[in-house]
Protein backbone atom coordinates (compact mmCIF):
# COMPACT_ATOMS: atom_id res chain seq x y z
CA UNK A 1 0.00 0.00 0.00
CA UNK A 2 0.96 3.67 -1.34
CA UNK A 3 1.56 6.18 1.45
CA UNK A 4 2.15 10.12 1.81
CA UNK A 5 5.54 11.35 2.72
CA UNK A 6 5.73 14.93 3.21
CA UNK A 7 9.04 16.79 2.35
CA UNK A 8 10.62 20.29 3.12
CA UNK A 9 12.50 21.00 -0.36
CA UNK A 10 14.76 24.21 1.13
CA UNK A 11 16.97 26.81 -1.01
CA UNK A 12 19.47 25.16 1.40
CA UNK A 13 18.59 22.16 3.13
CA UNK A 14 15.68 19.38 2.39
CA UNK A 15 13.87 16.73 4.66
CA UNK A 16 11.28 14.48 5.20
CA UNK A 17 8.92 12.71 7.36
CA UNK A 18 5.89 10.92 7.48
CA UNK A 19 3.45 10.51 10.41
CA UNK A 20 3.28 8.21 13.50
CA UNK A 21 0.88 7.55 15.67
CA UNK A 22 -0.47 11.24 15.16
CA UNK A 23 2.90 12.51 15.83
CA UNK A 24 5.56 13.54 13.52
CA UNK A 25 8.94 11.30 12.63
CA UNK A 26 11.42 12.43 10.62
CA UNK A 27 13.34 10.39 7.85
CA UNK A 28 16.82 10.21 8.01
CA UNK A 29 18.42 11.03 4.47
CA UNK A 30 21.81 11.04 4.90
CA UNK A 31 23.37 9.41 8.04
CA UNK A 32 21.78 10.23 11.24
CA UNK A 33 21.59 14.14 9.94
CA UNK A 34 17.95 15.15 10.29
CA UNK A 35 18.37 17.26 7.18
CA UNK A 36 20.65 17.17 4.14
CA UNK A 37 22.29 19.86 1.64
CA UNK A 38 19.98 20.96 -1.13
CA UNK A 39 22.70 20.19 -3.46
CA UNK A 40 24.04 18.09 -6.30
CA UNK A 41 27.37 17.60 -8.08
CA UNK A 42 27.66 15.89 -11.55
CA UNK A 43 31.09 14.02 -10.87
CA UNK A 44 32.64 14.05 -14.71
CA UNK A 45 35.56 10.89 -13.81
CA UNK A 46 33.03 8.91 -11.84
CA UNK A 47 30.24 10.11 -14.48
CA UNK A 48 27.61 9.86 -12.13
CA UNK A 49 25.06 12.79 -9.76
CA UNK A 50 25.64 12.85 -5.99
CA UNK A 51 23.38 14.82 -3.62
CA UNK A 52 23.44 16.28 -0.18
CA UNK A 53 26.48 16.22 1.54
CA UNK A 54 28.47 14.30 -0.49
CA UNK A 55 28.13 16.93 -3.05
CA UNK A 56 29.38 18.95 -1.32
CA UNK A 57 32.30 17.21 -0.09
CA UNK A 58 33.13 16.55 -3.52
CA UNK A 59 33.45 20.15 -4.35
CA UNK A 60 35.51 20.98 -1.25
CA UNK A 61 37.98 18.05 -2.56
CA UNK A 62 38.08 19.90 -6.20
CA UNK A 63 36.68 16.60 -7.50
CA UNK A 64 36.23 17.41 -11.53
CA UNK A 65 32.60 18.04 -11.54
CA UNK A 66 29.72 20.91 -12.03
CA UNK A 67 28.12 21.93 -8.42
CA UNK A 68 25.01 23.23 -7.90
CA UNK A 69 22.85 24.73 -4.94
CA UNK A 70 20.13 27.10 -4.39
CA UNK A 71 18.00 25.54 -7.42
CA UNK A 72 14.81 26.32 -5.48
CA UNK A 73 15.61 30.25 -6.36
CA UNK A 74 15.21 29.45 -10.38
CA UNK A 75 11.69 28.05 -10.27
CA UNK A 76 9.28 30.96 -11.81
CA UNK A 77 12.69 32.11 -13.60
CA UNK A 78 13.75 31.53 -17.13
CA UNK A 79 16.47 30.09 -16.14
CA UNK A 80 14.46 26.97 -14.55
CA UNK A 81 13.73 25.70 -18.75
CA UNK A 82 17.78 26.11 -19.98
CA UNK A 83 19.52 23.01 -20.74
CA UNK A 84 22.66 22.02 -20.66
CA UNK A 85 24.63 18.82 -21.19
CA UNK A 86 25.64 16.88 -17.92
CA UNK A 87 27.34 13.22 -17.74
CA UNK A 88 26.39 12.89 -21.58
CA UNK A 89 22.63 13.94 -21.07
CA UNK A 90 20.68 17.68 -21.98
CA UNK A 91 19.18 18.76 -18.68
CA UNK A 92 17.01 21.32 -17.99
CA UNK A 93 16.76 22.96 -14.18
CA UNK A 94 13.40 21.06 -13.36
CA UNK A 95 15.19 17.56 -14.16
CA UNK A 96 17.98 18.05 -11.91
CA UNK A 97 15.43 19.21 -8.97
CA UNK A 98 13.46 16.22 -10.22
CA UNK A 99 16.27 13.83 -9.92
CA UNK A 100 17.12 15.09 -6.37
CA UNK A 101 13.97 14.76 -5.38
CA UNK A 102 13.63 11.07 -6.25
CA UNK A 103 16.55 10.43 -4.44
CA UNK A 104 15.13 11.81 -1.28
CA UNK A 105 11.92 9.59 -2.40
CA UNK A 106 14.13 6.59 -2.84
CA UNK A 107 16.36 6.80 0.34
CA UNK A 108 13.05 7.86 2.58
CA UNK A 109 11.59 4.11 0.66
CA UNK A 110 14.57 2.51 1.48
CA UNK A 111 15.25 3.72 5.35
CA UNK A 112 10.81 3.47 5.93
CA UNK A 113 10.47 -0.03 3.87
CA UNK A 114 7.35 1.94 2.72
CA UNK A 115 6.17 3.03 -1.01
CA UNK A 116 5.52 6.63 -1.21
CA UNK A 117 3.30 7.51 -4.23
CA UNK A 118 2.26 10.95 -3.36
CA UNK A 119 3.39 13.57 -1.12
CA UNK A 120 2.92 16.57 1.08
CA UNK A 121 5.37 19.11 -0.05
CA UNK A 122 6.19 22.70 1.43
CA UNK A 123 6.07 26.00 -0.70
CA UNK A 124 7.16 29.71 0.13
CA UNK A 125 3.91 32.09 0.76
CA UNK A 126 5.39 33.70 -2.30
CA UNK A 127 7.97 32.51 -4.58
CA UNK A 128 8.47 35.80 -5.90
CA UNK A 129 7.42 39.14 -3.78
CA UNK A 130 5.52 41.25 -6.40
CA UNK A 131 5.30 38.85 -9.52
CA UNK A 132 1.54 36.96 -9.44
CA UNK A 133 2.74 35.42 -12.39
CA UNK A 134 6.01 34.41 -11.56
CA UNK A 135 4.63 32.82 -8.52
CA UNK A 136 2.01 31.05 -10.48
CA UNK A 137 4.66 29.33 -13.05
CA UNK A 138 7.09 28.78 -9.78
CA UNK A 139 4.43 26.29 -8.57
CA UNK A 140 3.49 24.96 -11.73
CA UNK A 141 7.74 24.26 -12.43
CA UNK A 142 7.65 23.06 -8.85
CA UNK A 143 4.63 20.14 -9.58
CA UNK A 144 6.03 19.51 -12.66
CA UNK A 145 9.43 18.45 -10.51
CA UNK A 146 7.43 16.12 -8.51
CA UNK A 147 5.83 14.46 -11.14
CA UNK A 148 9.14 13.88 -13.23
CA UNK A 149 10.75 12.52 -9.97
CA UNK A 150 8.59 9.91 -9.82
CA UNK A 151 5.43 10.97 -7.26
CA UNK A 152 1.60 10.44 -8.57
CA UNK A 153 0.65 13.55 -6.59
CA UNK A 154 1.26 16.28 -4.62
CA UNK A 155 -0.22 18.32 -2.51
CA UNK A 156 1.51 21.86 -1.34
CA UNK A 157 1.48 23.36 1.90
CA UNK A 158 2.92 27.08 2.98
CA UNK A 159 6.13 26.35 4.84
CA UNK A 160 4.97 28.80 7.67
CA UNK A 161 1.04 26.95 8.39
CA UNK A 162 3.32 23.78 8.48
CA UNK A 163 5.74 24.84 11.20
CA UNK A 164 2.15 26.39 12.87
CA UNK A 165 1.05 22.86 13.01
CA UNK A 166 3.81 21.99 14.59
CA UNK A 167 4.18 24.41 17.01
CA UNK A 168 0.63 24.96 18.24
CA UNK A 169 1.87 23.14 21.64
CA UNK A 170 3.62 26.33 22.75
CA UNK A 171 0.16 28.20 22.65
CA UNK A 172 -2.67 27.98 25.43
CA UNK A 173 -6.15 28.44 24.49
CA UNK A 174 -6.59 32.05 22.59
CA UNK A 175 -2.95 32.70 22.31
CA UNK A 176 -1.96 34.56 19.31
CA UNK A 177 1.10 33.05 17.91
CA UNK A 178 3.42 34.76 14.64
CA UNK A 179 5.75 32.23 13.04
CA UNK A 180 8.50 33.74 11.34
CA UNK A 181 10.05 31.28 9.23
CA UNK A 182 13.62 32.17 7.65
CA UNK A 183 14.43 30.28 4.85
CA UNK A 184 17.37 30.21 2.54
CA UNK A 185 15.73 32.05 -0.09
CA UNK A 186 12.33 33.21 1.52
CA UNK A 187 10.90 34.68 4.72
CA UNK A 188 7.39 33.28 5.82
CA UNK A 189 4.70 34.64 7.92
CA UNK A 190 1.86 33.17 9.73
CA UNK A 191 -0.36 34.14 12.60
CA UNK A 192 -2.13 31.52 13.77
CA UNK A 193 -4.58 31.62 16.82
CA UNK A 194 -4.81 28.70 19.01
CA UNK A 195 -7.99 27.08 19.82
CA UNK A 196 -8.22 24.33 22.46
CA UNK A 197 -6.42 21.14 22.28
CA UNK A 198 -6.96 20.29 18.66
CA UNK A 199 -6.90 22.56 16.02
CA UNK A 200 -5.17 25.95 15.13
CA UNK A 201 -7.33 29.07 13.51
CA UNK A 202 -4.85 30.51 10.58
CA UNK A 203 -5.60 34.29 10.28
CA UNK A 204 -2.99 35.55 8.27
CA UNK A 205 0.05 34.08 6.07
CA UNK A 206 2.75 36.34 4.29
CA UNK A 207 5.91 36.37 2.47
CA UNK A 208 8.79 37.79 1.18
CA UNK A 209 11.89 36.68 -1.36
CA UNK A 210 14.66 37.64 1.32
CA UNK A 211 16.57 34.93 3.12
CA UNK A 212 19.64 33.36 3.96
CA UNK A 213 21.24 33.68 0.60
CA UNK A 214 20.42 37.17 0.46
CA UNK A 215 22.53 37.64 3.56
CA UNK A 216 24.97 35.38 2.11
CA UNK A 217 25.33 37.62 -1.26
CA UNK A 218 25.10 41.15 0.49
CA UNK A 219 27.97 40.57 2.73
CA UNK A 220 29.84 38.70 -0.37
CA UNK A 221 29.13 42.10 -2.34
CA UNK A 222 30.12 44.20 0.10
CA UNK A 223 33.56 42.12 1.70
CA UNK A 224 34.31 40.17 -1.10
CA UNK A 225 34.09 41.44 -4.65
CA UNK A 226 35.43 44.46 -4.01
CA UNK A 227 38.50 42.59 -3.49
CA UNK A 228 38.16 40.31 -7.01
CA UNK A 229 37.61 44.32 -8.74
CA UNK A 230 34.15 45.18 -8.01
CA UNK A 231 33.41 49.14 -8.09
CA UNK A 232 37.14 49.39 -9.49
CA UNK A 233 37.85 51.76 -12.62
CA UNK A 234 38.89 49.92 -16.42
CA UNK A 235 40.31 52.38 -18.61
CA UNK A 236 39.25 53.10 -22.06
CA UNK A 237 40.66 50.95 -24.93
CA UNK A 238 41.74 54.47 -25.55
CA UNK A 239 42.33 57.51 -24.10
CA UNK A 240 42.84 58.10 -19.91
CA UNK A 241 39.19 58.31 -19.04
CA UNK A 242 38.01 55.30 -17.10
CA UNK A 243 34.48 53.45 -16.15
CA UNK A 244 33.50 51.54 -13.18
CA UNK A 245 34.03 47.43 -13.91
CA UNK A 246 30.26 46.64 -14.50
CA UNK A 247 28.47 45.10 -11.98
CA UNK A 248 27.13 42.08 -13.58
CA UNK A 249 29.51 39.32 -13.04
CA UNK A 250 30.04 40.06 -9.39
CA UNK A 251 26.37 40.11 -8.91
CA UNK A 252 25.70 36.62 -10.44
CA UNK A 253 29.01 35.21 -8.47
CA UNK A 254 27.92 36.60 -5.28
CA UNK A 255 24.45 35.18 -5.64
CA UNK A 256 24.35 30.95 -5.02
CA UNK A 257 21.93 29.72 -7.65
CA UNK A 258 23.50 31.66 -10.49
CA UNK A 259 27.53 30.53 -9.99
CA UNK A 260 26.93 27.47 -12.29
CA UNK A 261 25.98 30.10 -15.26
CA UNK A 262 29.00 32.04 -15.03
CA UNK A 263 31.61 28.70 -15.83
CA UNK A 264 31.76 29.40 -19.60
CA UNK A 265 33.91 30.97 -22.25
CA UNK A 266 32.04 33.83 -22.82
CA UNK A 267 32.13 34.86 -19.09
CA UNK A 268 36.25 34.31 -18.48
CA UNK A 269 36.84 36.30 -22.04
CA UNK A 270 34.55 38.83 -20.56
CA UNK A 271 36.87 38.51 -17.02
CA UNK A 272 39.80 38.87 -19.24
CA UNK A 273 38.76 41.71 -20.77
CA UNK A 274 38.00 43.68 -17.78
CA UNK A 275 41.73 42.89 -16.75
CA UNK A 276 43.52 43.82 -19.87
CA UNK A 277 42.29 47.91 -18.69
CA UNK A 278 42.02 47.33 -14.68
CA UNK A 279 43.51 50.19 -13.11
CA UNK A 280 43.72 47.80 -10.13
CA UNK A 281 45.36 45.08 -12.00
CA UNK A 282 45.75 42.35 -9.38
CA UNK A 283 41.53 42.64 -8.12
CA UNK A 284 40.57 41.53 -11.84
CA UNK A 285 43.58 38.97 -11.94
CA UNK A 286 41.66 37.49 -8.63
CA UNK A 287 37.96 37.62 -10.29
CA UNK A 288 39.30 35.58 -13.78
CA UNK A 289 41.47 33.07 -11.39
CA UNK A 290 38.10 31.89 -9.31
CA UNK A 291 36.53 31.95 -13.14
CA UNK A 292 38.65 29.89 -14.73
CA UNK A 293 39.38 27.53 -11.01
CA UNK A 294 35.21 27.54 -10.74
CA UNK A 295 36.20 28.70 -7.02
CA UNK A 296 32.63 30.21 -6.76
CA UNK A 297 31.13 28.10 -4.82
CA UNK A 298 34.11 27.62 -2.31
CA UNK A 299 33.57 31.77 -2.36
CA UNK A 300 30.06 31.20 -1.38
CA UNK A 301 31.29 28.46 1.17
CA UNK A 302 33.60 30.96 2.83
CA UNK A 303 31.23 34.05 3.12
CA UNK A 304 28.21 31.38 4.82
CA UNK A 305 30.89 30.56 7.51
CA UNK A 306 31.97 34.15 8.16
CA UNK A 307 28.47 35.22 8.48
CA UNK A 308 27.89 32.00 10.66
CA UNK A 309 31.24 33.09 13.16
CA UNK A 310 29.74 36.64 13.10
CA UNK A 311 26.91 35.53 14.78
CA UNK A 312 28.37 33.45 17.41
CA UNK A 313 28.56 35.12 20.54
CA UNK A 314 31.96 34.84 22.26
CA UNK A 315 33.73 34.35 18.85
CA UNK A 316 37.02 36.20 18.49
CA UNK A 317 37.71 37.97 15.52
CA UNK A 318 35.25 36.53 13.25
CA UNK A 319 36.04 36.63 9.13
CA UNK A 320 35.42 35.68 5.58
CA UNK A 321 38.62 33.14 5.29
CA UNK A 322 39.53 33.25 1.62
CA UNK A 323 42.36 31.52 0.70
CA UNK A 324 41.51 29.95 -2.17
CA UNK A 325 42.52 33.83 -3.55
CA UNK A 326 45.63 34.02 -1.45
CA UNK A 327 47.31 31.89 1.28
CA UNK A 328 45.92 32.40 4.64
CA UNK A 329 43.86 35.25 3.61
CA UNK A 330 40.95 36.56 5.34
CA UNK A 331 38.53 39.29 5.74
CA UNK A 332 37.51 40.75 8.68
CA UNK A 333 34.03 40.59 9.49
CA UNK A 334 33.07 41.98 12.95
CA UNK A 335 29.19 41.85 13.84
CA UNK A 336 28.84 44.56 14.66
CA UNK A 337 29.75 45.63 10.65
CA UNK A 338 28.22 42.23 9.82
CA UNK A 339 24.71 44.15 11.28
CA UNK A 340 25.28 47.30 9.65
CA UNK A 341 25.45 45.38 6.12
CA UNK A 342 22.58 43.02 7.09
CA UNK A 343 20.74 45.56 8.99
CA UNK A 344 17.85 46.73 5.91
CA UNK A 345 17.48 43.64 4.59
CA UNK A 346 16.27 42.52 8.46
CA UNK A 347 14.20 45.66 8.36
CA UNK A 348 12.40 44.73 5.13
CA UNK A 349 11.65 41.45 7.05
CA UNK A 350 10.71 43.13 9.74
CA UNK A 351 8.03 44.98 7.72
CA UNK A 352 6.77 41.62 6.24
CA UNK A 353 6.06 40.51 9.68
CA UNK A 354 4.01 43.65 10.08
CA UNK A 355 2.35 43.07 6.64
CA UNK A 356 1.17 39.96 7.89
CA UNK A 357 -0.18 41.66 10.83
CA UNK A 358 -2.17 44.24 8.69
CA UNK A 359 -3.67 41.42 6.67
CA UNK A 360 -5.21 40.17 9.67
CA UNK A 361 -6.30 43.04 11.07
CA UNK A 362 -4.19 42.47 14.74
CA UNK A 363 -2.35 45.28 17.04
CA UNK A 364 1.32 44.09 17.40
CA UNK A 365 0.74 44.20 20.99
CA UNK A 366 -2.00 41.41 20.88
CA UNK A 367 0.58 38.82 19.74
CA UNK A 368 1.61 36.82 22.12
CA UNK A 369 4.17 34.32 21.08
CA UNK A 370 6.84 34.75 18.14
CA UNK A 371 7.98 31.31 16.91
CA UNK A 372 11.04 31.93 14.67
CA UNK A 373 12.15 28.67 12.51
CA UNK A 374 14.34 28.20 9.49
CA UNK A 375 17.96 28.28 9.64
CA UNK A 376 18.29 32.42 8.99
CA UNK A 377 15.78 33.02 12.55
CA UNK A 378 19.63 32.02 14.20
CA UNK A 379 20.50 35.63 13.03
CA UNK A 380 20.63 37.78 15.98
CA UNK A 381 19.79 40.99 13.15
CA UNK A 382 16.82 39.00 12.18
CA UNK A 383 15.42 38.74 15.89
CA UNK A 384 15.66 42.26 16.73
CA UNK A 385 14.01 43.46 13.84
CA UNK A 386 10.87 41.43 14.85
CA UNK A 387 11.22 41.59 19.04
CA UNK A 388 11.59 45.89 18.42
CA UNK A 389 8.13 45.30 16.53
CA UNK A 390 6.53 43.23 18.79
CA UNK A 391 7.76 43.50 22.16
CA UNK A 392 5.24 42.29 24.23
CA UNK A 393 5.67 38.70 22.68
CA UNK A 394 7.23 35.85 24.15
CA UNK A 395 10.04 34.72 22.26
CA UNK A 396 10.14 30.45 21.43
CA UNK A 397 12.51 29.01 19.20
CA UNK A 398 11.16 25.95 17.47
CA UNK A 399 13.15 23.35 15.88
CA UNK A 400 15.36 25.65 13.40
CA UNK A 401 15.33 23.24 10.67
CA UNK A 402 12.72 20.44 11.09
CA UNK A 403 10.08 22.63 12.24
CA UNK A 404 8.48 22.89 8.93
CA UNK A 405 9.02 18.82 8.32
CA UNK A 406 7.21 18.13 11.41
CA UNK A 407 4.28 19.65 10.55
CA UNK A 408 4.23 18.50 6.62
CA UNK A 409 4.70 14.95 8.50
CA UNK A 410 1.46 15.53 10.31
CA UNK A 411 -0.39 16.67 7.46
CA UNK A 412 0.40 13.75 5.66
CA UNK A 413 -2.92 12.02 7.64
CA UNK A 414 -4.64 14.57 6.43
Amino acid sequence: MSGTLGIDFGTSNSAAGICVDGKPQLIALEGNAPTMPTAVFFDFDAQEMHVGARASEALLRGDDGRYMRGLKSLLGTRYIRESRMLLGERLDFIDIIARFLATVKARAEAASSKTFDHAVSGRPVRFHSEHADRNAQALEDLTECYTRAGFKSVRFMNEPEAAALANRDVLSDGDLGLIVDIGGGTSDFTLFRQEGTQGIDILGSYGVRIGGTDFDRRLSITRVMPQLGMGSPIRHAFGNDTHVAPNAIFNDLATWAKIPFLYGPDTIRAAKDLHKYAVHENRLTRLVKVLEEELGHDLAFAVEAGKIMANTPGEEKPAIRVGMLKPKAVIPLPAEMMTEKLSALADQIGEAAEATLAQANVAADAVTHIIFVGGSSLMQVVENALTTRLPQANVHRGAALTAIVDGLALATEG
